[in-house]
């Protein structure tokens, strides 16, 4: 199996399941490259380009009982969600006394840097290890198609227990 197709069967996984909720922008027309193929349209909800208000609407998505998969395309603006992540989605259980607790699963993607269309510098940043030092919940590189189907996984266990994950896509290997 290619890292593609797990990223496709792990995500088409995720949409069977009924609260499952997709955020993202150009999803619809994009299809997050491919990944969400065999989606269905009612469970995609598209965003403009802000990143902070797609974390947002994870949160009150996951207080509603849902499960928020959000797509950031590029890594270098996930920096545009990090308050609505860091300081919101992270430790509203924290500052809340435990009275609300959001998870969601979060898509997020190094742009390419070997393959046709560089997108240059400013579109290849991996900000992982920062991303690790920042938030409570897992931020979980996948480089392999084996990490991307066992990440996954967790991910999904994570969002029972009402914990969030991070899940870091290496476009390289797409």
């Amino acid at each position: 199996m290619s890292y593609k197709e797990a990223l496709i069967r792990q995500n088409t996984l995720l949409g069977q399941n009924t609260k499952s909720r997709f955020i993202g922008y150009g999803l619809k027309k994009g299809r997050a490259m491919g990944t969400l193929k065999d989606v269905s349209d009612e469970q995609i909800i598209e965003m403009p380009v802000a990143e902070n208000l797609m974390i947002g609407c994870a949160i009150g998505l996951s207080l509603k009982g849902l499960l928020p998969i959000v797509f950031i395309e590029r890594m270098d603006f996930v920096l545009n969600g990090l308050d609505a992540m860091v300081n919101h989605l992270d430790k509203a259980k924290e500052i809340s006394d435990g009275e609300f607790a959001p998870a969601a699963i979060i898509r997020c993607v190094v742009g390419n840097t070997t393959k046709p269309l560089y997108t240059g510098v400013t579109h290849t940043q991996d900000f992982s290890e920062a991303l690790m030092n920042m938030v409570s919940f897992p931020v979980l590189q996948m480089k392999s198609d084996e990490e991307v189907n066992a990440f996954y996984q967790i991910a999904f266990l994570n969002w029972v227990k009402g914990r969030s994950t991070l899940l870091i896509e290496y476009k390289d290997l797409v």
